[in-house]
């Protein structure tokens, strides 16, 4: 498309040199060549029939055709039958031709053909308006290059040489070294090297696919800005937008407006208002209300955020899933909130930074950090670093089982917590239950609240109660009956 320009001067160069003239035709007379059969004049009419093998020059360009009349009185000039025009190394080709020269108008039908030594152009008819500057075709046309790959169709064409403007439409078709375009309007400012199109549009540039309904794409610097319901897709990714601006130079787009990026390769989505992604940078990133989705296996992780940033390799692969500033998460019946997080894809974990927050069940773990490790998509292990605490509701919000210390190691079992690690300053605070037995029922009651302190501590659960409990180093503790614990 970056020769586009030369296409216009090509289709143009024939009208501009051979019938924009403000003076009369006897200033430039035909001058018959030897090939005529037959020359008429009717002084009535003032016109000049030559016939057979016709064969003349006119203001430098040379015609060949099978009859042409030429009427002083009307200027005009007609023309039929194997209709060839020569002006320097353009060659013009048609079956009939008419010029008036009063209202600078000419029309070519049948056939026509415009070609120099690097391209050609093929229609129907074209119709040329000296007067208003434009040469149009209207049912169907084709411009190639002789020398290279490069071609363009439509069905109809509207030329403007003094604004250096085309305009096709109509199933328009574009084709060049791997770039390829399908659209419904058209218009290329070849001064600028600037395509605009209208209406449903197809891009293809190698393996990159556009598709858009209004925007503009600059052939010289190979950029594009694309409007309404803008979809590119590239192998298994795609970037939906209401807007996107795309360089093909460095494979950047940036993204407003309910932007989507998915990676079908990775099984990973991420929404947002704007969306950045770079190829030669290697990350994406989107903002406003973002949010991220993995698929594993048989669920999702999903994380929402003001940002999110998708690290690659250098095979543009997804490394990991950062997220900033009021972050949330959600999978397999765990939920968490953060300030930050960080989930590698390929080491299967989920760190959480400044004053993060788990649920899992009946369960909430908090601390300074927290890293979530996933096995086999199921999460397997907790690790809160700093100020770390778990808190383990029991009778339906009644009583909550506490554990602190400064570090925890969770393990989980689907979905609850059945072995917690306390090290560093370890407490624990439970309501133990005792069993009564009457006939064949068993009755469950609290019994009091036992608060116990060691260097580290080992507790057993299940469903939120504690079963066992192991300590290590120099336990203490006191036990307080269910009748003297303080409801606050």
């Amino acid at each position: 498309m970056n020769k586009l320009n030369y296409i216009m001067k090509t289709a143009l160069v024939f009208f501009a040199v051979f019938f924009i003239s403000k003076v009369i035709a006897q200033k430039y007379p035909i001058v018959l060549l030897p090939g005529s059969q037959k020359v008429e004049y009717n002084k009535r009419t003032g016109e000049h029939r030559l016939l057979g093998t016709v064969n003349f020059t006119y203001k430098g360009n040379r015609m060949y055709c099978d009859s042409a009349a030429y009427n002083e009185k009307t200027q005009t000039i007609k023309a039929y039958g194997n209709v060839q025009v020569q002006k320097d190394d353009i060659n013009l080709y048609c079956d009939s031709f008419y010029y008036k020269t009063s209202v600078k108008y000419a029309k070519l039908w049948g056939n026509v053909r415009i070609r120099d030594s690097e391209y050609k152009i093929t229609t129907d008819s074209i119709d040329y308006d000296a007067k208003n500057g434009k040469a149009i075709y209207r049912n169907y046309g084709k411009i190639e290059s002789i020398v290279s790959t490069e071609k363009i169709s439509s069905k109809t064409g509207y030329f403007y040489p003094e604004t250096k403007n085309v305009s096709f439409g109509g199933k328009v078709k574009y084709y060049k070294d791997g770039l390829s375009m399908t659209t419904d309007t058209l218009k290329f400012n070849y001064a600028k090297q600037i395509a605009y199109f209208f209406g449903p549009t197809f891009i293809k540039n190698d393996s990159i696919k556009l598709n858009c309904n209004k925007g503009w794409y600059d052939v010289q610097k190979e950029r594009a800005q694309l409007f309404k319901s803008v979809k590119v897709s590239k192998d298994e990714l795609e970037i939906t937008a209401d807007t996107l601006y795309y360089n093909s130079k460095t494979n950047e787009i940036r993204a407003k407006g309910n932007a989507q990026y998915v990676d079908r390769k990775e099984n990973l989505s991420c929404f947002g208002k704007q969306l950045f992604s770079s190829d030669e940078k290697k990350f994406a990133y989107a903002t406003g209300d973002a949010m991220a989705s993995k698929i594993i296996r048989d669920d999702t992780l999903f994380i929402s955020s003001d940002t999110i940033l998708l690290v690659k390799d250098s095979l543009l692969n997804i490394q990991n899933v950062k997220a900033f500033h009021n972050v949330s998460f959600w999978y397999k019946g765990m939920a968490g909130k953060s300030d930050s997080s960080y989930y590698d894809v390929s080491r299967n974990f989920i760190l959480l930074r400044k004053s993060p927050i788990i649920w899992a069940e009946n369960t909430e773990l908090k601390g300074d950090s927290i890293r979530v490790f996933l096995k086999d998509s199921i999460v397997d292990s907790a690790l809160v670093m700093g100020n770390a605490s778990a808190i383990m509701e029991v009778d339906s919000g009644n009583y909550y089982n506490q554990v602190s210390g400064k570090k925890i190691i969770a393990q989980f079992k689907g979905e609850e917590i059945t072995k917690v690690d306390v090290k560093g300053n370890a407490w624990t605070i439970f309501y133990p239950i005792s069993e009564e037995k009457s006939d064949s029922v068993v009755k469950q009651k609290r019994i009091g609240m036992n608060r116990l302190y060691a260097s580290e501590l080992r507790i057993y659960l299940d469903s939120g109660e504690v079963q066992k409990i192991t300590y290590f180093d120099k336990p203490d503790g006191i036990f307080y009956p269910i009748d003297q614990i303080d409801e606050k």
